[in-house]
């Protein structure tokens, strides 16, 4: 077994000598297998630091498991972080399984210890019966390639180890027992209310019988997806990169969405949810799919709203993906007394100032415009577009609905809720960025003019 792990930390290159570690040690085999091994047997000179988590779920039980690691700490001569978690009331708040709750307070507190610490890596504990479990749980609730590549040597960009991903249960109990280590049982890896243990007790068996070498085989086929899950994502990050608008934040285009195959054009969806969200928890397929219909529909204008706020757009050619905005999130009034720089509700920043006019509007930027500021006095208001609003554009006769205007104009939905529109006496004299009003016209030229730059801060 410590020629294998070796294995493992060498073709990974899992840890550099002399770094600090962060161990997570519950107490149970596994993870005594794994302080042991790095204390003694690494021969890398590891700063290691332990780091224990008591859930709060097994009263005395949970107390005497942290006494125990407490010891081992004490005989390696190593330093111990422990802490106390309610995982039920997480699980409340969070609405999480108990398991996934003591899953997020361990890494969590980890990634405390290591902040503490400057630690730059931190050693977990599975094992290849781990990984065939987690395989089978993927595949009973759903997952595609990355989640049948199951758990990784490496992993949360190579800060993440598991030096004991490739060795059996069966052989980290016998290097307990040739060692005479002790190691704590853990009742609730009994409990059949967990679909873990369902996994473990009855599934894995049902399948032995069928093949004895069944976890092996598992493990194997994670292997073999995680190495074909690698491949596509180089490939995603470059079609990506190619599909992406100039735009500011995740916005795609849709033609060339539609050009690529059935497998990218997900896996793009998700890497734009996973760059504004920064997970994918709660967003399953058949989420990405409900974008994919979306993309390729021949409604032009449509939205989508997905778990935990993330939200997604269609305007003609742009897709955007972004989280927490709405459009009753950008209603909004501001009065402009005067010149000075006002922030904006939706990222926009409105710029006042009083100058001069340039001696030609060739070329002029969109996001800036010129007032008389006689016929467009202060102070200004400042708001989100109405149903109703209409303005009469410079150079023309009638006047024109804005939702008519920012439809032929193609602006995106989300722009158009938060895009600030200018009045002065009760008139509207500039849709920011998108059209002057006929209001407050001034020459080029002209001296003693009031000059608005409104654009996205970047």
């Amino acid at each position: 077994m410590e020629r294998e792990i070796l294995r493992t930390i060498a073709v990974h290159r899992l840890f550099t000598a002399g770094e600090t570690v962060v161990v997570a040690v519950s107490g149970g085999a596994d993870s005594v297998a794994l302080l042991d091994f790095l204390a003694t047997g690494s021969g890398l000179g590891l700063r290691l630091v332990v780091a224990h988590v008591n859930h709060g779920l097994r009263g005395a039980e949970a107390d005497a498991d942290e006494r125990f690691v407490r010891g081992l700490a004490e005989r390696y001569g190593l330093t111990m972080a422990t802490t106390r978690a309610d995982v039920r009331a997480l699980s409340r708040q969070r609405r999480l399984s108990l398991e996934e709750a003591g899953r997020e307070a361990r890494y969590a507190f980890f990634e405390a210890v290591a902040g503490q610490y400057g630690a730059t890596r931190i050693a977990l504990a599975h094992h290849r019966d781990d990984q065939a479990e987690t395989v089978l749980m993927r595949l009973i609730r759903g997952a595609g390639v990355d989640g049948l590549s199951g758990m990784r040597p490496r992993s949360g960009d190579g800060r993440y180890v598991r030096p004991l991903l490739s060795v059996t249960r069966r052989a980290i109990v016998g290097y307990l027992r040739k060692k005479g280590l002790a190691w704590q049982e853990d009742a609730s890896n009994q409990d059949q209310r967990f679909l873990r243990n369902r996994v473990r007790h009855e599934l894995l068996p049902l399948l032995a019988s069928y093949n004895p070498a069944i976890a092996e085989r598992l493990a194997a086929t994670a292997e073999s997806l995680a190495a074909d899950g690698e491949l596509l994502e180089r490939l995603t990050a470059e079609r990506y990169a190619a599909c992406r608008s100039d735009s500011t934040g995740e916005v795609l285009l849709v033609s060339l969405l539609r050009r690529e195959p059935d497998g990218i054009r997900l896996r793009l969806y998700r890497r734009a949810i996973a760059a504004v969200k920064g997970d994918l928890r709660r967003l399953g397929h058949r989420h990405l799919q409900a974008i994919d219909r979306l993309v390729l529909a021949a409604r032009p204008n449509t939205e989508l709203a997905l778990p935990d706020g993330v939200r997604v757009y269609r305007c003609y050619d742009a897709l955007t993906v972004t989280v927490g905005e709405s459009g009753e999130d950008f209603g909004y009034e501001l009065l402009v007394e005067g010149p000075g720089s006002y922030r904006l509700p939706g990222g926009w920043l409105l710029t006042v100032a009083v100058g001069s006019a340039p001696a030609s509007w060739e070329g002029v930027a969109p996001d800036t415009a010129w007032f008389d500021p006689v016929t467009v006095p202060f102070p200004w208001l400042v708001r989100t577009f109405r149903p109703g609003d209409r303005i009469r554009p410079l150079g023309m006769t009638g006047e024109k609905k804005i939702k008519d205007l920012l439809i032929d104009l193609k602006v995106p939905p989300l722009e158009r809720r938060s895009l600030p529109l200018i009045f002065a006496g009760g008139v509207l004299a500039w849709v920011c960025g998108i059209r002057r009003g006929a209001v407050g016209e001034v020459s080029p030229g002209s001296d003693r003019v009031v000059v608005a730059v409104c654009s996205r801060e970047r």
